[in-house]
């Protein structure tokens, strides 16, 4: 008995064995509903030629296997096709009377409702599909038990406590045999389409190192990059010419691969030079105006790093020529910091959108499969990557008039959920910080996003401004039906003369930033009806204090 029904599962398993090892392009992808009719329809056949008659006079065979596998992927005119099989081979096996009844019921009641089940299935998510077979097969196993114990009734034969056990052994197999061959073939199928989006991702990659490299050529800068161990790799013809005579090589092609100091004798000594060693040396960029030849010129030297562990990976030098443009380089300064925020935001739905999107589906794909103590974890994730997705939203809209949608919530609600991330951000800074938060702090109507970035923005801008060891301190109060939020930090303070334009668009007193999250918090309370202000003393800290009022 054993080996007859290990011989039935290895059969009704075979199209999903054979259908895992065909499936190895993405190109097949297309002619998975022929192929896997086609093997279904074989095993199908096989299994009914195969099957064996127990000592319960039960058809031992899992036909109907293939059966369902191959109508549910195969679509409507394969599960038609097996349909017409499955009756002319099984015709001739039918055997009394009441397995000729079970088998008329079967093509009345079972087949109609497997077709109409196709359309369903193929919308279905992966554990959808997975009930729907398991749900197919059941109402199968009940039609057969119901006419297995008909015909045992008809002959008057014995139903000791064997005959159910025994049907029920080989519901389970059955049952078990079907949602293993749905899992298998559905997790054959992702690992292709996981397989295409690589293959289609390295080509939008390869065809983006294209774009890059052309666009190097035919920009107005000269561009020079070399490698870790200060090798040119690439080197343009704005390069070329901006250097002039002070190239030994007239060849663009004779200089790449050879060391930067080959350029000319004496570039090691010079401000190129020099800026290309200090970025291979791990120094911050840094950019120099220089006045050669009645020409201005600014070099920046920046250090080329690995993305993932941050490793120097070599170096950049871009030269500028500025001379026409001297008289007007305030204003010039402005205009690219705008083009650069108008470039970021004609390209920040596809560069980053697509990506966290990618992201948050495969977060939330390891959720469904994770334990359940584990899945709070990756609700926080998701959640703060759809608060980043908002944050652009936020970044595109600054300079528009926007309606928010509020709700009653709490303030020190939204304190306490940032905790964490606001822990964590300063135990990395070896900072510290501290909630004071009133207890009775009433609820008011907020956009709960909006509130959080402000308080974020807040927060992570005191964290910035103060060294190591430095304090962050939280604070909520209510006077009347007014609400204060203060964050008080003990940084180095700023200036009186730059706390008049620290709610200006664009204007920054770092390095790196681009001067709108102050902009961005300013909007925010003003979308809420409040205030906020600013207290500074230099080498004290600084207070925000942001008010609101409760209706």
């Amino acid at each position: 008995m054993l080996k007859e029904t290990l011989l039935q599962v290895m059969i009704a398993l075979l199209p999903v064995v054979a259908f895992q090892m065909w499936l190895d392009r993405p190109t097949r992808h297309k002619g998975i509903p022929l192929f896997l009719g086609t093997l279904c329809g074989v095993s199908m056949i096989m299994c009914m030629l195969m099957s064996t008659e127990t000592i319960y006079g039960y058809d031992l065979d899992y036909r109907l296997i293939p059966y369902i596998i191959g109508s549910l992927y195969g679509g409507v005119p394969v599960a038609v096709v097996l349909t017409i099989l499955y009756v002319a081979v099984r015709i001739n096996m039918l055997d009394g009377v009441w397995e000729q009844v079970g088998f008329i019921v079967y093509l009345i009641l079972v087949v109609p409702v497997l077709l109409l089940s196709i359309r369903y299935f193929e919308r279905a998510s992966r554990k959808g599909k997975q009930r729907m077979a398991i749900g197919l097969a059941i109402v199968i196993l009940q039609l057969f038990f119901l006419t297995y114990i008909a015909t045992l009734v008809q002959h008057d034969a014995s139903m000791g406590i064997q005959v159910p056990i025994f049907l029920a052994v080989m519901a389970v197999i059955f049952l078990c045999v079907m949602w293993s061959a749905v899992f298998i073939i559905e997790s054959v199928k992702e690992k292709q389409q996981l397989q295409h989006q690589l293959q289609r991702m390295s080509l939008n990659y390869r065809n983006e190192v294209q774009k890059l490299q052309q666009f190097i050529d035919v920009t107005p800068l000269g561009v020079i990059i070399v490698d870790r161990k200060g090798d040119i790799t690439h080197l343009n013809d704005m390069a070329m010419r901006i250097m002039g005579d002070k190239i030994t090589k007239t060849s663009r092609l004779d200089l790449i691969g050879q060391p930067f100091t080959e350029l000319y004798e004496s570039v090691i000594h010079e401000t190129s030079g020099r800026l290309i060693a200090d970025a291979l040396n791990g120094h911050n960029s840094t950019s120099e105006m220089e006045h050669e030849d009645n020409k201005i010129y600014i070099r920046t030297g920046f250090t080329v790093r690995d993305m993932h562990n941050q490793k120097i990976i070599g170096a950049a030098l871009i030269v500028h020529d500025i001379t026409e443009l001297t008289r007007l380089r305030d204003e010039v300064g402005r205009m690219e910091r705008l083009s650069l925020v108008g470039q970021m935001a004609a390209s920040i739905t596809h560069e980053i959108r697509n990506p966290m999107a990618v992201i948050r589906g495969f977060v939330q794909l390891m959720q469904e499969r994770s334990p359940e103590n584990q899945r709070e974890y990756y609700h926080i994730v998701m959640e703060e990557l759809d608060r980043a997705n908002g944050i652009i939203n936020d970044f595109l809209s600054l300079a528009q008039n926007r309606i928010v949608d509020k709700e009653k919530s709490s303030l020190n609600a939204i304190i306490n959920e940032l905790a964490p991330l606001l822990w964590a951000d300063a135990n990395l800074r070896g900072q510290s910080v501290e909630l004071e938060l009133e207890p009775s702090l009433a609820s008011f109507d907020m956009n709960a996003k909006e509130i959080k970035q402000l308080i974020l923005n807040l927060a992570r801008n005191a964290m910035e401004a103060m060294g190591d060891k430095g304090l962050l301190v939280i604070r909520t109060k209510q006077i009347d039906n007014v609400i204060e939020l203060q964050v008080s930090d003990t940084g180095c303070g700023i200036p009186q003369e730059q706390l008049d334009h620290l709610f200006e668009p664009f204007y920054t007193t770092k390095t790196s930033g681009t001067g709108l999250g102050l902009a961005l918090c300013l909007s925010i309370v003003e979308q809420h009806l409040g205030k906020i202000e600013v207290t500074s003393k230099e080498d004290v800290g600084t207070t925000f204090v942001v008010t609101f009022t409760v209706t």
